[in-house]
Parts: structure tokens; C-alpha cells; sequence
């Protein structure tokens, strides 16, 4: 069992959680051992704007780029990791709606008894406004289920029809069949990227934590995660 005393403290996107149980192992065999805190980029960030701090945060690129202006990161110490693509998940087993086209998806939203989606997560905040924009929140709303956690739970849980969320976090539920990405006209990709604390009582230990995240191990485990790696500096 880690250490908390030696173990380093990251905030991370929840989008990251199932590389990061992945690739636990392989970090450990290199010394770094690691304790960490998942939630939306929105939520962890008034946090830290309230002196919550650690040695690595995993944001999006907007939050890490915010971050880094206030001196909280360490200039020079971002690294790009993945690109995450938002998409549908239903029950194991239940019908796949059609959401190739924009009507198509449209169509879906408005014919499903029920829909979950994020409130704080970047794929929540997109959907909401995707969902204005196609004329149809006013139907979905009626009969949407908002929270912050893990959506897909409540499909497998069959409390919902269709979840919404980044695909990297939909995969961390066992019980649901994901059916797609968003059609490209309606998708919206996020960036997650990697930082050093400032106050990071161990900064050397927390480079190489950020730099293991770009090896390839790592990258497999981004891949089968269902986000597409970087792999580079920011």
C-alpha cells in the first residue's frame, strides 16, 4: 500500500482516472507512487484558486494555461497529454440509437425516455449548449438526470436511456455499451494537460511523474481509454 507521507498528491480530471488506475503498476515500479483526487476541471479548479494545492495537476490545456498565468504552475512544466472526445453510452445489451448525423442525433435525443449528462464536466457544459443550439433543450431537459460523477453508472443501472460524456470516462463503467463518438459537426475535443505545482514539495519527483504520462506505456493506455495521445510538450 502507498505511503501517503512519499506519495505525490494529484488533481486530476476525471477523464484521466482509468489511465492513471492502468498504469499504477508500472509508475510504482519507477518510484512514484501517487494519490489522487478526480473531479471536473470546474470543480477542482475554485479549489485550487482556494489554496487547495498538491505536486501535479491534469486539467484541460484551459486550465493548466490559466494556472500557469497565475503562477500556480510551473512555467515550463506543461505537458499535453490527450485529446478527449465526448460520446453516447446506453445499458449492455439495450438498442443503439443512430447518432452518425446531425439529425440523426437530434433524433435520438428527442426519442429517448431519459438522458444523463455532467453538470460541471467540459462534455456537460458542451451538451447543454449543443442541445440549445439544435432547438431541442427544452424536450432533453424535461427529462435529463444533471450531476457531477461518473453518467454512464446510471445507464448500466438502467435508470437512464442514453449517457453522455467524454469517452475516456464512460469507460470506466462496467455494464454499458458505448456507441459512438458525437457526429464531427457536434463534436467538441478537450485537451488534457499535465503541470508541475509551484508549491510542489517535490518538484524533481513531479516532472517525472508528468514526463512517465507521455511514455509509451502511458500512451497504449490513453489509447485503450479511449483518448488519443499527445505525447509531446506543450
Amino acid at each position: 500500500m502507498t505511503d501517503p507521507r512519499f506519495a505525490l498528491r494529484v488533481l486530476s480530471t476525471l477523464g484521466l482516472r482509468g489511465v492513471f488506475t492502468e498504469i499504477a503498476p508500472i509508475l510504482a515500479r519507477r518510484g512514484l507512487d501517487f494519490a489522487p483526487t478526480y473531479a471536473a476541471t470546474n470543480l477542482l479548479m475554485p479549489r485550487i484558486a482556494g489554496g487547495e494545492t498538491g505536486d501535479v495537476a491534469i486539467l484541460t490545456d484551459a486550465g493548466i494555461e490559466e494556472l500557469t498565468r497565475r503562477g500556480v504552475i510551473v512555467d515550463g512544466s506543461r505537458r499535453d497529454l490527450a485529446r478527449s472526445a465526448i460520446g453516447i453510452a446506453v445499458k449492455a445489451g439495450a438498442a443503439r440509437p443512430n447518432i452518425r448525423t446531425v439529425d440523426a442525433f437530434k433524433q435520438a435525443m428527442l426519442v429517448a425516455r431519459s438522458v444523463a449528462f455532467s453538470r460541471s464536466g467540459a462534455s456537460g457544459l458542451h451538451f447543454a449548449e449543443l442541445i440549445e443550439r439544435l432547438g431541442i433543450a427544452p424536450d432533453v431537459m424535461r427529462k435529463a438526470r444533471v450531476f457531477d460523477g461518473v453518467v454512464g453508472e446510471l445507464a448500466a443501472k438502467g435508470e437512464v436511456e442514453l449517457a453522455v460524456q467524454q469517452v475516456s470516462e464512460l469507460k470506466l463503467v462496467d455494464g454499458i455499451d458505448i456507441v459512438g463518438a458525437l457526429p464531427d459537426e457536434l463534436q467538441k475535443l478537450t485537451m488534457f494537460s499535465a503541470g508541475v505545482f509551484a508549491r510542489s514539495p517535490r518538484p524533481a519527483a513531479a516532472g517525472l511523474l508528468v514526463t512517465a504520462l507521455a511514455s509509451p506505456e502511458a500512451m497504449s493506455a490513453m489509447r485503450r481509454q479511449g483518448l488519443e495521445p499527445i505525447g509531446r510538450v506543450g
